[in-house]
């Protein structure tokens, strides 16, 4: 039985476990600071509830990656009711902020007038796409409140990872070297389809070499949204000796219909793997963008390594 001040004589009391001294030690988990500006994940492409379903996923991924992080969701083509525009979820966040100081203030509270950014956006995007990202400022230009736009969220490594993993995925890479897995229908040269004209092109390169290097095949980038792009690439890829070939989608999903998809690798008479999606390296990489875009500085998300 147990007594006012602890448990009753004869009881293991459970202590708590003191700090590992030295450099070795684990660090304190990082939070978000208090009063810190909401992150809101801009969300191309038509609304659906497919759409919906894959941006919570994003943001829970972020909010598990730093406790206390408001994350919110603005649409593009929201329609504020099922759907709400990245505009209306911008201005309603600083109203939200105008009315916390004003409370506080009326109950006495010492408090100062918040000032910087009300929100951190970030577009769910792979690579740039110049119109996708006009919609974006044009829409935190007429909420008329502070926030910050940050850049797209590649290339960078840990989309290399997740597009070896879809390919893996449909049977079209090797998941693992290492212990010599081997897929009858492994490609030997793939596509990276990607949306937003050359400038996209440039960048799902960089992404693509990171890739081709973890796939030992050669990696070519196209876009999906100029005529005859990812038929010329294709010819290239053959033209060099690659007989197998796959397309990849640098995309996370929203930003294109999907259709498109399936018409491209139909023209280049390949079998294609599926957009990212919510993969985790997604809601880590938009989770990044936030906190640089801050200053502070969680434990950083490696992708795993080439087998």
């Amino acid at each position: 039985m147990s007594t006012p001040t602890g448990p009753a004589s004869g009881l293991p009391v459970r202590m708590p476990r003191p700090r590992q001294p030295g450099r070795h030690r684990r660090p304190e988990p990082l939070v978000a600071p208090e009063d810190a500006p909401a992150l809101v994940l801009a969300v191309p492409g038509a609304p659906s509830s497919t759409v919906r379903s894959l941006a919570e996923e994003v943001v829970s991924i972020a909010r598990s990656e730093l406790p206390g992080l408001d994350a919110r969701i603005g649409y593009l083509d929201g329609d504020d009711e099922e759907f709400p525009s990245l505009q209306s979820v911008l201005a309603y966040t600083g109203e939200e902020r105008t009315a916390r100081f004003e409370q506080a203030r009326a109950a006495g509270a010492d408090v100062k007038a918040p000032d910087g950014p009300v929100a951190v956006v970030v577009p769910l995007l792979a690579g740039p796409d110049s119109a996708l990202l006009r919609q974006v400022r044009q829409a935190v230009m007429d909420s008329r409140v502070a926030a910050e736009l940050t850049d797209v969220l590649g290339p960078h490594p840990l989309l290399a990872e997740a597009l070896h993993v879809r390919l893996s995925e449909a049977g079209l890479a090797r998941a693992d070297r290492a212990r010599l897995f081997t897929v009858a229908t492994a490609a030997d040269g793939i596509i990276l389809a990607s949306v937003g004209g050359d400038e996209a092109v440039q960048a799902a390169g960089i992404t693509g070499m990171l890739l081709a290097a973890r796939l030992a095949v050669p990696v070519m980038a196209a876009a999906l949204d100029q005529e005859g792009s990812i038929a010329s690439v294709a010819e290239q890829l053959r033209d060099s000796g690659s007989q197998q070939l796959a397309l990849a989608p640098y995309l996370i999903g929203p930003e294109i219909d999907a259709s498109l998809l399936e018409e491209a690798a139909k023209e280049a008479g390949c079998s294609a793997s599926e957009a990212l999606g919510p993969y985790p390296a997604i809601g880590k990489l938009a989770l990044a963008k936030y906190t640089t875009a801050l200053g502070i500085a969680p434990q950083q998300a490696q992708s795993s390594p080439v087998r």
